[in-house]
């Protein structure tokens, strides 16, 4: 990050963070998007069961390294504030409470699954294949949250492109073991859905392992010496990490669990509307990736402002990143209606299973535009470090309101399946407007407090 003294410089200086952020998010995402239309093309069990092994494990994943993603904006301000010193300890110490936090997602993985799967009543092709493809993630949850520590470092360094090329180099190896496992290929065992997952955290290792070297080995990472002297664990340290990690990694949870919450209640209904509903879930959250991108940038811009104490710039990059996403998601949606039908095709070749993804991506093109307003703020509001209220909107716009509306619709009207996407598109509206109300409450009070000085 530098400083800049003109709108055209910070737009400049904003691409040049979010492109590779994108490219980054559209790569990870690829490797879900990989598993789910791989696994499709194995049968609508194998990719039901995918579904159901994702919509446990993404909800659990993304809201534990929404607090790993805490040392983005602590980084960020210690560089605003040219306090570099800082760093490197911070980075040691969130190393630390990533692994704590894959332990203990393994072991509460053993005693939970099972009771979990059995009280959902699947089919039993679909359960044995969704507890196959999360016992197969499972020996790649380490590596991925340790990734997940060095690549918050990374970014926040504004040093974006480094995360992208990671990511593109790790594609290819996602690619290419989930072919020989799902479909048995080059004398690999066909494992179907389940081969998915261990294709996944092939790829886990090989992008922890090649962070691991750029970071020892590259400069500028290199001279902060992150892995020279490692010091005892030191719980203030942790303290401050949770402090804000907490809330961004809850206030994660329940927006990604919601989407979670309707996938397991989809499991009343037939296979194939499991199997449409998954897809259309699975396309949208990857268009997702353009507003969560523009938010991950504005957490290190905005961060790195207020470090330094420029409040009006960090107001600035708050609305240029707010702009940008809800044009994108414009463009997006009218792209989604014209091109729905080859969407769903790439999905599955079952006529039942295509119909019904077509007609889910119909209500998919309503989450663009609350997406592109509410994701940029929350990146916003994490560079302020303001999490708390945040995770209270969060619950009440997604739990409290989306949704109890989206069970009454399906369970009382004839929009069934469907009713839960009506849901889903009225929590995330109601998020849309709440945050933007704080946004705008933590800006005029830091232009009065600046005044004041």
């Amino acid at each position: 990050m530098e400083k800049t003294q003109t709108l055209q410089q910070k737009a400049l200086l904003f691409c040049r963070l979010v492109f590779p952020v994108l490219i980054t998010q559209l790569g990870i995402y690829a490797m879900n998007f990989l598993d789910t239309v791989m696994s499709g093309h194995s049968g609508a069990a194998q990719l039901a069961g995918v579904a159901i092994g994702s919509s446990i494990w993404v909800p659990v994943f993304t809201g534990l390294s929404g607090i790993l993603m805490a040392l983005t904006p602590i980084v960020s301000q210690f560089n605003g504030a040219g306090k570099k010193d800082s760093v490197p300890g911070a980075v040691k110490q969130s190393l630390y409470l990533g692994l704590a936090l894959g332990v203990a997602v393994i072991l509460a993985g053993y005693f939970v699954l099972d009771p979990l799967l059995q009280a959902m009543n699947l089919d039993s092709t679909v359960s044995d294949v969704a507890k196959g493809y999360l016992i197969a993630l499972s020996t790649g949850i380490i590596p991925l949250f340790l990734y997940n520590v060095l690549r918050s470092f990374i970014d926040a360094l504004g040093r974006t492109r480094v995360s992208m090329l990671v990511t593109v180099a790790a594609l290819p190896v996602n690619a290419l073991f989930n072919y020989l496992l799902i479909f048995g290929k080059w004398g690999f065992p066909e494992l179907g859905g389940i081969g998915a997952g261990y294709a996944t955290s092939i790829t886990y290792w090989f992008i922890a392992v090649l962070t691991f070297i750029i970071i020892h080995k590259v400069e500028p990472f290199s001279l902060y010496h992150v892995f020279h002297r490692f010091p005892a664990v030191s719980i203030h340290a942790w303290k401050e990490q949770l402090k804000i990690g907490i809330p961004i990694g809850s206030a994660i949870f329940f927006e990604t669990s919601i989407f979670a919450a309707v996938t397991l209640l989809m499991s009343s209904f037939s296979t194939a509307t499991i199997a449409a509903h998954q897809s259309a879930i699975n396309f949208a959250s990857f268009l997702y990736m353009l507003p969560l991108s523009i938010s991950f940038a504005l957490t290190i811009a905005v961060g790195y402002e207020v470090g330094a104490k420029r409040y009006t710039d960090a107001k600035q990059y708050s609305y240029l990143g707010m702009g940008t996403a809800v044009i994108l998601a414009l463009l997006c949606a009218g792209g989604l209606l014209l091109f729905r039908d080859q969407v769903a095709a790439l999905y599955s070749s079952d006529p039942s299973v295509i119909s019904l993804t077509k007609h889910f991506l119909l209500y998919a093109v309503f989450f663009q535009l609350s997406d592109a307003i509410a994701a940029p703020i929350q990146g916003a509001l994490r560079g302020y470090k303001d999490v708390n209220v945040t995770l209270i909107l969060s619950l009440i716009s997604y739990w409290v309101i989306g949704l109890p509306v989206g069970y009454i619709l399906a369970a009382s009207t004839p929009l069934a399946a469907f009713g839960y996407w009506v849901g889903l598109i009225s929590g995330l509206a109601m998020g849309a407007i709440l945050l933007y109300f704080r946004m705008a409450y933590i800006q005029k009070r830091q232009e009065k407090a600046t005044l004041n000085h």
